[in-house]
């Protein structure tokens, strides 16, 4: 026998007004038929199996509803359903005893899965225990979907109904013994015939009233948890489940929202708990009833809200909530790949984040548990190794392996698709109830307001709503406010679409100086704008809007500034050549002590030559760059995948090459907030023009240009040189050896050598270009004299610096560089002759570039330096290069070392990075 459950009462207002004639009047009919199977399912027992006795019982149920319909119309009130007076109340055991688990539709998907809560459940050795099941995964959506075929008058409810049968059928099967499966059976199929009576009515009626529908979807947690008691009673262990509709009662307060009625909800549990209680209860989650019984829901994803409301009934240990990852991430891992898991969360960190769309829990879980200290702990069920995340009054320090210690900001959550409305007047500055009257006509449309923002002056205020709703907030405020746009006191209501929220949450954000500066300087230099910003002065959350497309983005850089290392960096080498492969392979080496000692993350996210590439979207491995699968070239394509297509904030392009065109397209890249970093000369010595608009454009934003080995390869001349005039000195002039090529030519073209001899031997060891022409003409010099006389404030072009060419004029036609080193033996003597005179004076030649800064001018040509002069004493393929100052005028201030070789060259262009990995905000 089933012990008979309290029904509870309809009140008039659940059916709708009262009819006195509905013969003629079919969705009134079809209401009171839908009301009467209501009526019905709401009385009906517990099911077979029901551990528990009772003396709850009906009042004569089916005669007063045969007698309201005889009299055609419904009578509704507590006299409708009585309950035994004579019931014993025992008082409900509270306390540490009570563990409290949660299990969500994931974990209650398949017949395997409920089997592996029941052993969940089986292995808790506490001893009571109170576990919440949703409905299995998807069946609260087929649910809702059922009522709105049948209020939409679409007649495939009817299968849609037997899918919902079938599923359930088919996992109490594979789940249940025979004798169990013959009670369940029993039960689901008596609630599928009411279910297709109602659902009639609701298609006849073309209408659903909420209480009709949320008694709809209510049943996939009924048969989960007659499922899960089932599967546990099978293994020995007494349990009994529990319809919470009649325990949990709430008190609408509108049309998404209810709130819990502690006082009542504890009488009835007392009352339910009478019925010799068991030590394990199963209770359905999400469902709920009124005061008057109503059957209702904690609306979606209210099921964590009914575990926290009940663990706070029972005063319960912990309260468990079972999901499929392994706890609370420091940001979504679909948008952060680098996101971990947090240990601990103290309640208000919580609440913060779940309601800026985190997917924490349930945004109102929090509030039960919190006054009783009562721990919320989020779990994974499919990894029950993983510790999960303690939600608690005061967190833990965490000491995890890699977790870092007393984060400041614990997490980041976002919320897109919101558009930012802007009142803005001066005739609203000082003028009492312009807020009042402003969020008033916004509630009136029934839109939901996620942040406000309000300048001290009070000549405008901001505040962002759902995009869906800014047509309705629009409109209404452009009404509301017609008469003051008219007259000038407001200047605009202005609408901003696109938008999405960033908050950065953290309970120790409270009082720590420095956090927002953190915060904003990591967004401006992933070059990301920030349109509007609030802060509470609990400061637990500073939000900020931005554009929806630069969201990603903003998160991944806030993330890496606080939770990861300090900087982290999205690295395309274009040109993979001698210098690009040469850098490759120091990155490779160096990557992983930069760190792991430095806090910088350099990951190659694409390679591309002239005609092939390859991209990856979470890093090349550079022990394997060479053999990594190609496609065809497309600068296009590589640039986009670099800067969007991956999980950091900031990108640098490095351009390896000498190709003017992809010089070009530094502007472009650096407008996008890319930074860019090359040895690649065409840029900075091409038209005055395209160079200036560069570095205004470099100057102006937070996007990084830098270009050191373009002179002197890995030397710090550039640097330098920038150097002495931020610091107030002023520049007379600059000279250099500046080709690593002739200065080792002319370093070793003395005695008997012959300058052909010594050519040959430079182009066989490397140092010069595949044409040595290419060195000899000057015209690489040239670019580097232009570079620092730009660099010095000059306003030259390159066409203006005379170049003394080393190519005899006979040879520059020549067909190759074969035929020209096979000729130029022919004008060996006119070299040796001036070497010879210089020797005979006591010099050497060395082939110069000169800036002459008092004078505006520059030139590229052969000099005679005295053997003791410094440019006198190089060897090898060493570059030098002297600045005379206001301060070092007696005295040049000089710079020597290698000056060309693809290593010190890479070096240069490696330094470059790190150089802004620094200003990034990487420790220097």
């Amino acid at each position: 026998m089933r012990s008979m459950a309290m029904s509870p009462p309809v009140p008039a207002a659940v059916l709708g007004r009262r009819y006195t004639h509905f013969s003629d009047d079919p969705i009134s009919a079809s209401h009171l038929f839908a009301s009467t199977i209501f009526l019905q399912s709401c009385a009906r027992s517990k099911p077979v199996g029901w551990a528990c006795g009772g003396g709850l019982r009906i009042s004569c149920f089916s005669k007063r509803v045969k007698r309201a319909i005889s009299n055609n119309h419904i009578l509704a009130s507590i006299a409708d359903v009585s309950l035994d007076q004579t019931t014993e109340i025992s008082k409900v055991p509270k306390g540490d005893m009570w563990s409290v688990h949660k299990f969500g539709g994931t974990c209650m998907g398949t017949a395997k899965r409920i089997q592996n809560v029941a052993e969940i459940i089986l292995q808790d050795s506490s001893e009571r225990k109170l576990v919440i099941v949703s409905a299995m995964s998807k069946v609260t959506d087929m649910m809702y979907n059922l009522v709105y075929k049948a209020q939409s008058r679409d007649g495939s409810y009817v299968s849609a109904l037997d899918d919902v049968f079938e599923k359930h059928l088919l996992t109490a099967k594979e789940l249940l013994d025979v004798d169990d499966l013959e009670g369940f059976l029993s039960l689901l199929h008596n609630d599928i015939s009411n279910l297709k009576a109602m659902l009639r009515a609701i298609y006849i009626a073309g209408h659903a009233t909420e209480s009709f529908s949320d008694f709809v979807v209510g049943h996939g947690e009924l048969w989960s948890a007659q499922m899960l008691s089932y599967a546990i009673k099978k293994n020995g262990k007494p349990c009994c489940w529990m319809d919470t509709r009649e325990v949990l009662i709430v008190d609408p307060s509108s049309s998404n929202q209810v709130d819990p009625n502690y006082v009542e909800s504890e009488k009835r549990l007392e009352k339910w708990f009478a019925q010799q209680p068991p030590d394990t209860i199963i209770a359905t989650g999400f469902i709920a009833s009124t005061p008057q019984n109503i059957p209702t829901t904690l609306k979606r994803d209210g099921s964590d809200f009914s575990a926290a409301i009940l663990g706070s009934l029972v005063r319960a240990r912990q309260v468990t909530i079972w999901t499929d990852v392994d706890g609370v991430f420091s940001a979504d891992p679909r948008k952060v790949s680098e996101a971990v898991i947090l240990r601990t969360l103290s309640y208000q960190e919580a609440w913060e984040m779940s309601y800026f769309g985190a997917n924490v829990l349930h945004p109102r879980t929090i509030i039960p548990v919190m006054k009783y200290n009562i721990p919320i702990v989020i779990r994974n069920i499919f990894n029950l190794s993983a510790p999960g995340t303690m939600i608690c009054q005061q967190p833990q320090k965490e000491n995890g392996e890699g977790m870092i210690l007393e984060s400041v900001v614990k997490a980041f959550a976002t919320i897109d698709n919101l558009a930012l409305v802007n009142v803005e007047g001066t005739g609203m500055a000082g003028v009492p109830g312009t807020a009042s009257a402003i969020f008033g006509a916004v509630k009136d449309v029934g839109a939901n307001v996620i942040m406000i923002s309000q300048a001290s002056s009070e000549h405008s205020i901001c505040f962002a709503v759902p995009e869906k709703e800014v047509k309705a907030v629009a409109d209404v405020l452009q009404s509301k406010f017609r008469q003051a746009l008219d007259a000038g006191r407001l200047s605009q209501v202005e609408v901003i679409h696109n938008c999405s929220i960033l908050a950065a949450v953290g309970q120790k954000m409270a009082s720590t100086p420095g956090v927002s500066a953190t915060l904003f300087d990591a967004i401006a230099k992933a070059n990301i704008n920030v349109r509007a910003i609030a802060q509470g002065c609990s400061e637990y959350n500073i939000t900020i809007v931005l554009k929806q497309d630069d969201c990603v983005r903003a998160l991944r850089a806030a993330h890496s500034r606080f939770y990861l290392s300090k900087t982290t960096l999205a690295v395309g080498v274009i040109g993979p050549g001698l210098i690009g492969s040469t850098l490759l392979d120091q990155l490779r080496d160096q990557a992983a002590v930069l760190k792991e000692s430095f806090n910088i993350d350099l990951r190659v996210m694409g390679i591309s030559g002239s005609k092939n590439m390859m991209l990856s979207y979470s890093g090349i491995d550079l022990t394997k760059w060479r053999e990594h699968q190609k496609e065809k070239a497309d600068l296009e394509k590589f640039v986009r995948h670099v800067h969007e297509n991956h999980f950091f904030p900031n990108t640098v392009l490095v351009d390896c090459t000498a190709d003017s065109d992809i010089a070009n397209h530094y502007c472009d890249w650096l407008r996008k907030g890319i930074h860019v970093i090359t040895p690649n000369k065409k840029a900075n010595s091409g038209p005055l023009d395209r160079y200036r608009k560069l570095r205004k454009l470099q100057r102006k934003s937070y996007t990084h240009y830098f270009y050191e080995a373009t002179v002197g390869a890995g030397l710090p001349i550039i640097r330098t040189l920038q150097g002495l005039l931020e610091t107030g000195d002023k520049i007379l002039q600059i000279e250099g050896i500046f080709s690593g090529t002739l200065s080792y030519i002319f370093n070793n073209f003395k005695g008997t050598r012959t300058f052909s001899d010594v050519v040959s031997e430079a182009k066989k060891a490397g140092y010069t270009e595949p044409d040595p022409r290419d060195d000899l003409s000057g015209s690489d010099v040239a670019r580097k004299v232009i570079i620092l006389a730009r660099e010095s404030n000059l306003k030259l072009e390159l066409s203006d610096i005379p170049v003394q060419s080393l190519v005899p004029e006979q040879l520059r036609a020549c067909s190759s560089a074969e035929e020209f080193l096979q000729k130029l033996p022919n004008f060996d003597d006119d070299f040796s002759k001036e070497q010879n005179d210089a020797e005979a004076k006591g010099e050497v030649l060395r082939y110069v570039g000169v800036v002459d800064v008092v004078n505006n001018k520059g030139v590229v040509e052969l000099r005679r330096y005295k053997k003791e002069h410094p440019f006198a004493q190089l060897c090898g393929s060493d570059n030098i290069i002297a600045f005379t100052t206001q301060r070092y005028k007696d005295q040049p201030l000089i710079i020597r070392g290698p000056g060309a070789g693809a290593e010190v060259t890479a070096g240069g262009v490696f330094s470059d990075i790190l150089r802004l990995a620094s200003y990034l905000g990487a420790p220097s």
